[in-house]
Protein backbone atom coordinates (compact mmCIF):
# COMPACT_ATOMS: atom_id res chain seq x y z
CA UNK A 1 0.00 0.00 0.00
CA UNK A 2 1.31 3.43 -0.88
CA UNK A 3 2.54 5.81 1.83
CA UNK A 4 0.84 9.16 1.26
CA UNK A 5 1.56 12.59 2.72
CA UNK A 6 0.03 16.06 2.38
CA UNK A 7 -2.93 14.44 0.66
CA UNK A 8 -6.17 16.21 -0.20
CA UNK A 9 -9.24 14.12 -1.01
CA UNK A 10 -11.40 16.31 -3.23
CA UNK A 11 -14.63 14.34 -3.05
CA UNK A 12 -18.06 14.32 -1.35
CA UNK A 13 -18.15 10.58 -0.69
CA UNK A 14 -16.35 8.91 2.17
CA UNK A 15 -13.04 7.72 3.57
CA UNK A 16 -13.31 4.18 4.90
CA UNK A 17 -11.09 3.35 7.85
CA UNK A 18 -10.18 -0.14 9.08
CA UNK A 19 -12.99 -1.91 10.98
CA UNK A 20 -12.56 -4.56 13.67
CA UNK A 21 -13.04 -5.41 17.33
CA UNK A 22 -10.69 -4.69 20.20
CA UNK A 23 -8.72 -7.89 19.62
CA UNK A 24 -8.06 -6.83 16.01
CA UNK A 25 -5.99 -3.78 17.01
CA UNK A 26 -2.46 -3.56 15.56
CA UNK A 27 0.03 -5.53 17.65
CA UNK A 28 2.60 -2.73 17.35
CA UNK A 29 0.52 0.44 17.05
CA UNK A 30 2.00 3.78 16.06
CA UNK A 31 0.92 7.26 17.05
CA UNK A 32 -1.91 8.59 14.90
CA UNK A 33 -3.40 5.26 13.86
CA UNK A 34 -7.18 5.49 13.37
CA UNK A 35 -9.76 2.69 13.23
CA UNK A 36 -13.43 1.82 13.92
CA UNK A 37 -13.81 -0.39 17.00
CA UNK A 38 -16.92 -2.59 16.65
CA UNK A 39 -16.92 -3.45 20.38
CA UNK A 40 -17.17 0.23 21.29
CA UNK A 41 -19.24 1.29 18.30
CA UNK A 42 -17.02 4.24 17.39
CA UNK A 43 -13.73 5.62 16.09
CA UNK A 44 -10.56 5.28 18.16
CA UNK A 45 -7.00 6.48 17.67
CA UNK A 46 -3.64 5.54 19.16
CA UNK A 47 -2.11 8.49 21.01
CA UNK A 48 1.34 6.98 21.45
CA UNK A 49 0.46 5.35 24.74
CA UNK A 50 -2.99 3.84 24.42
CA UNK A 51 -6.05 3.55 22.20
CA UNK A 52 -8.56 6.30 23.01
CA UNK A 53 -12.05 6.98 21.62
CA UNK A 54 -12.27 9.90 19.22
CA UNK A 55 -15.74 10.72 20.55
CA UNK A 56 -17.13 9.56 23.90
CA UNK A 57 -19.93 7.01 23.36
CA UNK A 58 -22.42 6.49 26.21
CA UNK A 59 -23.97 3.29 27.50
CA UNK A 60 -26.71 1.89 25.29
CA UNK A 61 -29.57 0.40 27.30
CA UNK A 62 -33.33 -0.16 27.34
CA UNK A 63 -36.00 -0.65 29.98
CA UNK A 64 -38.49 1.32 32.05
CA UNK A 65 -39.57 4.84 31.16
CA UNK A 66 -36.62 6.60 29.54
CA UNK A 67 -36.02 10.35 29.90
CA UNK A 68 -33.04 12.65 29.37
CA UNK A 69 -32.14 15.34 31.89
CA UNK A 70 -29.38 17.77 32.80
CA UNK A 71 -28.19 17.80 36.40
CA UNK A 72 -25.23 19.83 37.58
CA UNK A 73 -24.29 20.62 33.99
CA UNK A 74 -24.10 16.93 33.03
CA UNK A 75 -26.53 15.28 30.60
CA UNK A 76 -27.99 11.97 31.78
CA UNK A 77 -30.28 9.27 30.46
CA UNK A 78 -32.69 8.06 33.17
CA UNK A 79 -34.54 4.73 33.30
CA UNK A 80 -37.46 4.76 35.76
CA UNK A 81 -39.19 1.51 36.72
CA UNK A 82 -42.54 1.79 38.50
CA UNK A 83 -43.24 -1.90 37.87
CA UNK A 84 -41.01 -4.93 37.49
CA UNK A 85 -39.11 -5.35 34.22
CA UNK A 86 -35.64 -5.68 32.70
CA UNK A 87 -32.76 -3.22 32.37
CA UNK A 88 -30.98 -4.41 29.21
CA UNK A 89 -27.48 -3.10 28.47
CA UNK A 90 -26.39 -3.76 24.88
CA UNK A 91 -23.12 -1.78 25.09
CA UNK A 92 -21.14 0.19 27.64
CA UNK A 93 -19.77 2.35 24.80
CA UNK A 94 -16.51 4.07 25.63
CA UNK A 95 -17.57 4.70 29.22
CA UNK A 96 -16.48 2.73 32.26
CA UNK A 97 -20.00 1.29 32.47
CA UNK A 98 -20.73 3.08 35.75
CA UNK A 99 -24.36 3.89 36.56
CA UNK A 100 -26.14 5.46 39.51
CA UNK A 101 -29.15 3.75 41.07
CA UNK A 102 -31.94 4.39 43.56
CA UNK A 103 -33.95 1.43 44.85
CA UNK A 104 -37.08 2.04 46.97
CA UNK A 105 -39.21 -0.80 48.36
CA UNK A 106 -42.96 -0.83 48.94
CA UNK A 107 -44.27 0.81 52.11
CA UNK A 108 -46.00 -1.11 54.90
CA UNK A 109 -49.77 -0.97 55.44
CA UNK A 110 -51.28 0.90 58.38
CA UNK A 111 -52.78 -0.86 61.38
CA UNK A 112 -56.50 -1.10 62.18
CA UNK A 113 -58.75 -0.68 65.22
CA UNK A 114 -61.49 -2.92 66.47
CA UNK A 115 -65.09 -2.06 67.25
CA UNK A 116 -64.69 -1.93 71.02
CA UNK A 117 -61.62 0.30 71.03
CA UNK A 118 -61.26 4.06 71.02
CA UNK A 119 -57.64 4.19 69.87
CA UNK A 120 -56.19 4.43 66.37
CA UNK A 121 -53.81 2.04 64.62
CA UNK A 122 -50.08 2.50 64.08
CA UNK A 123 -48.69 3.93 60.85
CA UNK A 124 -46.96 1.71 58.30
CA UNK A 125 -43.20 1.93 57.94
CA UNK A 126 -41.74 3.29 54.70
CA UNK A 127 -40.00 1.04 52.24
CA UNK A 128 -36.25 0.77 52.66
CA UNK A 129 -34.00 2.83 50.37
CA UNK A 130 -30.66 1.85 48.83
CA UNK A 131 -28.63 4.16 46.60
CA UNK A 132 -25.15 4.11 45.11
CA UNK A 133 -23.08 3.48 41.98
CA UNK A 134 -22.15 0.25 40.21
CA UNK A 135 -20.36 -0.83 37.03
CA UNK A 136 -22.54 -2.68 34.52
CA UNK A 137 -21.67 -4.83 31.52
CA UNK A 138 -23.53 -5.77 28.35
CA UNK A 139 -26.26 -8.05 29.70
CA UNK A 140 -29.85 -7.98 30.97
CA UNK A 141 -30.57 -7.18 34.62
CA UNK A 142 -33.83 -8.20 36.28
CA UNK A 143 -35.71 -5.36 38.01
CA UNK A 144 -38.26 -6.01 40.77
CA UNK A 145 -40.45 -3.18 42.07
CA UNK A 146 -42.23 -3.96 45.34
CA UNK A 147 -45.93 -3.28 45.88
CA UNK A 148 -47.15 -1.60 49.05
CA UNK A 149 -48.54 -3.72 51.88
CA UNK A 150 -52.28 -3.84 52.53
CA UNK A 151 -53.67 -1.91 55.46
CA UNK A 152 -55.25 -4.09 58.15
CA UNK A 153 -58.99 -3.58 58.12
CA UNK A 154 -62.51 -4.82 58.82
CA UNK A 155 -62.73 -8.59 58.93
CA UNK A 156 -58.97 -9.03 59.28
CA UNK A 157 -57.35 -10.85 62.17
CA UNK A 158 -56.14 -7.75 64.03
CA UNK A 159 -52.56 -8.48 63.19
CA UNK A 160 -50.44 -5.70 61.72
CA UNK A 161 -50.77 -4.10 58.34
CA UNK A 162 -48.98 -6.18 55.73
CA UNK A 163 -45.32 -5.51 55.07
CA UNK A 164 -44.42 -3.93 51.74
CA UNK A 165 -42.64 -6.04 49.11
CA UNK A 166 -38.93 -5.77 48.36
CA UNK A 167 -37.47 -3.95 45.34
CA UNK A 168 -34.21 -4.99 43.70
CA UNK A 169 -31.75 -4.59 40.80
CA UNK A 170 -28.08 -5.61 40.33
CA UNK A 171 -28.52 -8.10 43.26
CA UNK A 172 -29.13 -5.08 45.50
CA UNK A 173 -32.31 -5.28 47.59
CA UNK A 174 -34.37 -2.65 49.39
CA UNK A 175 -36.56 -4.20 52.09
CA UNK A 176 -40.31 -3.64 52.27
CA UNK A 177 -41.62 -1.42 55.05
CA UNK A 178 -43.05 -2.94 58.24
CA UNK A 179 -46.79 -2.96 58.87
CA UNK A 180 -48.38 -0.73 61.51
CA UNK A 181 -49.75 -2.28 64.70
CA UNK A 182 -53.46 -2.84 65.40
CA UNK A 183 -55.14 -1.86 68.66
CA UNK A 184 -56.44 -4.87 70.67
CA UNK A 185 -54.57 -7.14 68.28
CA UNK A 186 -50.84 -7.31 67.55
CA UNK A 187 -49.83 -4.06 69.24
CA UNK A 188 -46.14 -4.15 68.27
CA UNK A 189 -45.19 -2.63 64.93
CA UNK A 190 -43.66 -5.00 62.38
CA UNK A 191 -39.97 -4.86 61.45
CA UNK A 192 -39.11 -3.87 57.87
CA UNK A 193 -37.04 -1.52 55.74
CA UNK A 194 -38.44 1.08 58.13
CA UNK A 195 -40.47 -0.20 61.09
CA UNK A 196 -44.19 0.12 61.64
CA UNK A 197 -45.70 2.23 64.42
CA UNK A 198 -47.10 0.80 67.66
CA UNK A 199 -50.71 0.89 68.90
CA UNK A 200 -52.25 -0.07 72.21
CA UNK A 201 -51.75 0.35 75.95
CA UNK A 202 -48.77 -0.30 78.15
CA UNK A 203 -45.51 -0.09 76.24
CA UNK A 204 -45.66 -2.15 73.05
CA UNK A 205 -42.69 -1.85 70.75
CA UNK A 206 -42.42 -0.10 67.39
CA UNK A 207 -41.02 -2.08 64.48
CA UNK A 208 -37.28 -1.89 63.86
CA UNK A 209 -35.73 -0.39 60.73
CA UNK A 210 -33.74 -3.17 59.07
CA UNK A 211 -32.40 -1.44 55.96
CA UNK A 212 -29.26 0.14 57.49
CA UNK A 213 -27.99 -3.37 58.21
CA UNK A 214 -28.16 -4.36 54.55
CA UNK A 215 -24.96 -2.59 53.52
CA UNK A 216 -23.55 0.77 52.46
CA UNK A 217 -26.08 3.28 51.19
CA UNK A 218 -29.10 1.74 52.95
CA UNK A 219 -31.68 3.87 54.76
CA UNK A 220 -34.48 2.90 57.16
CA UNK A 221 -35.59 3.76 60.71
CA UNK A 222 -37.76 2.43 63.52
CA UNK A 223 -41.39 3.34 64.14
CA UNK A 224 -42.39 5.86 66.79
CA UNK A 225 -41.73 5.02 70.45
CA UNK A 226 -44.72 4.91 72.85
CA UNK A 227 -44.54 6.83 76.12
CA UNK A 228 -46.22 4.14 78.19
CA UNK A 229 -49.87 5.17 77.81
CA UNK A 230 -52.50 4.84 75.10
CA UNK A 231 -51.00 5.70 71.76
CA UNK A 232 -50.83 5.21 68.00
CA UNK A 233 -47.38 6.10 66.72
CA UNK A 234 -46.18 6.80 63.20
CA UNK A 235 -44.09 4.47 61.05
CA UNK A 236 -40.42 5.10 60.41
CA UNK A 237 -39.16 6.89 57.30
CA UNK A 238 -35.93 6.63 55.34
CA UNK A 239 -34.67 9.89 56.87
CA UNK A 240 -35.85 9.61 60.49
CA UNK A 241 -37.77 7.50 62.97
CA UNK A 242 -41.52 7.77 63.40
CA UNK A 243 -42.66 10.41 65.87
CA UNK A 244 -42.19 9.45 69.55
CA UNK A 245 -45.17 9.92 71.83
CA UNK A 246 -44.83 12.83 74.28
CA UNK A 247 -48.30 13.15 75.80
CA UNK A 248 -50.99 10.62 76.63
CA UNK A 249 -53.14 9.36 73.75
CA UNK A 250 -51.17 11.34 71.18
CA UNK A 251 -51.17 10.16 67.55
CA UNK A 252 -47.67 10.85 66.24
CA UNK A 253 -46.47 11.56 62.66
CA UNK A 254 -44.59 9.26 60.35
CA UNK A 255 -40.88 9.82 59.89
CA UNK A 256 -39.77 11.89 56.91
CA UNK A 257 -38.11 10.25 53.94
CA UNK A 258 -35.01 11.38 52.07
CA UNK A 259 -34.64 13.72 49.07
CA UNK A 260 -32.87 12.63 45.88
CA UNK A 261 -32.40 14.34 42.49
CA UNK A 262 -31.56 11.23 40.44
CA UNK A 263 -34.69 11.71 38.30
CA UNK A 264 -33.79 15.33 37.53
CA UNK A 265 -36.26 16.71 40.10
CA UNK A 266 -35.62 16.96 43.84
CA UNK A 267 -38.05 14.39 45.24
CA UNK A 268 -38.66 12.92 48.70
CA UNK A 269 -39.00 9.14 48.89
CA UNK A 270 -40.02 6.70 51.64
CA UNK A 271 -41.96 8.67 54.25
CA UNK A 272 -43.62 6.79 57.13
CA UNK A 273 -47.39 6.60 57.69
CA UNK A 274 -48.95 8.64 60.52
CA UNK A 275 -50.68 7.14 63.55
CA UNK A 276 -54.50 7.13 63.73
CA UNK A 277 -56.32 9.64 65.97
CA UNK A 278 -57.61 8.65 69.40
CA UNK A 279 -61.31 9.01 70.20
CA UNK A 280 -62.15 12.48 71.55
CA UNK A 281 -58.61 13.81 71.87
CA UNK A 282 -57.68 17.31 70.71
CA UNK A 283 -54.56 16.39 68.74
CA UNK A 284 -55.43 15.35 65.23
CA UNK A 285 -54.18 12.27 63.41
CA UNK A 286 -50.48 11.86 62.81
CA UNK A 287 -49.29 13.43 59.54
CA UNK A 288 -47.62 11.27 56.91
CA UNK A 289 -43.88 11.77 56.56
CA UNK A 290 -42.40 13.63 53.58
CA UNK A 291 -41.97 11.13 50.79
CA UNK A 292 -45.46 9.74 50.33
CA UNK A 293 -46.43 8.74 53.87
CA UNK A 294 -50.21 8.52 54.40
CA UNK A 295 -51.86 10.59 57.14
CA UNK A 296 -53.54 8.62 59.94
CA UNK A 297 -57.31 8.26 60.06
CA UNK A 298 -59.35 10.95 61.83
CA UNK A 299 -62.22 10.69 64.31
CA UNK A 300 -65.19 10.61 64.10
CA UNK A 301 -65.17 11.12 60.31
CA UNK A 302 -62.68 9.66 57.83
CA UNK A 303 -61.56 6.87 60.15
CA UNK A 304 -59.72 5.09 57.34
CA UNK A 305 -56.01 5.81 57.17
CA UNK A 306 -54.72 7.41 53.98
CA UNK A 307 -52.70 5.23 51.65
CA UNK A 308 -49.02 5.86 50.97
CA UNK A 309 -48.09 7.30 47.58
CA UNK A 310 -47.31 4.82 44.82
CA UNK A 311 -43.89 5.22 43.26
CA UNK A 312 -42.48 6.75 46.47
CA UNK A 313 -42.63 3.81 48.90
CA UNK A 314 -44.63 5.68 51.56
CA UNK A 315 -46.19 3.86 54.53
CA UNK A 316 -49.97 3.74 54.96
CA UNK A 317 -51.64 5.78 57.71
CA UNK A 318 -53.08 3.97 60.73
CA UNK A 319 -56.86 3.76 61.16
CA UNK A 320 -58.55 6.40 63.29
CA UNK A 321 -60.51 5.53 66.43
CA UNK A 322 -64.19 4.70 66.13
CA UNK A 323 -67.12 5.35 68.42
CA UNK A 324 -67.32 1.90 69.94
CA UNK A 325 -69.32 -1.18 69.09
CA UNK A 326 -71.70 0.62 66.73
CA UNK A 327 -68.99 1.56 64.26
CA UNK A 328 -67.19 -1.65 63.40
CA UNK A 329 -63.54 -1.73 62.48
CA UNK A 330 -61.76 1.03 60.58
CA UNK A 331 -59.07 0.21 58.01
CA UNK A 332 -55.46 1.27 57.89
CA UNK A 333 -54.20 2.78 54.63
CA UNK A 334 -52.30 0.70 52.09
CA UNK A 335 -48.59 1.27 51.63
CA UNK A 336 -47.33 2.92 48.44
CA UNK A 337 -45.43 0.93 45.82
CA UNK A 338 -41.71 1.45 45.38
CA UNK A 339 -39.54 2.51 42.43
CA UNK A 340 -36.18 1.69 40.82
CA UNK A 341 -34.27 4.44 38.99
CA UNK A 342 -31.02 4.08 37.02
CA UNK A 343 -29.11 6.86 35.25
CA UNK A 344 -25.80 7.38 33.43
CA UNK A 345 -24.06 10.22 31.50
CA UNK A 346 -24.68 10.65 27.80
Amino acid sequence: MANLKNTTINDTGFLQVPVGNTNDRASSPETGMLRWNTDLGGLENYNGTEWKPVVSIPITAEGGTVTEITDGGINYRVHTFTSSGTFSVSSTGTSSGEVEYLVVAGGGGGGTNNAASSLGGGGGGAGGVVTGQITVSAQSYSVSVGNGGSGDGPGDSLGTGSNGANSSIFSITALGGGGGASRNGVENGADGGSGGGAAGTGVPSPGSGLQPGSGSGGFGNRGGQPSGDWHATGGGGAGEAGGDQVSSREATPGGDGLEFSISGTNTYYAGGGGGGKHNGETPGPGAGGLGGGGTGGNHPASNTGQSGTNGLGGGGGGAGANNGSNDGDAAGGDGGSGVVIVRYPI
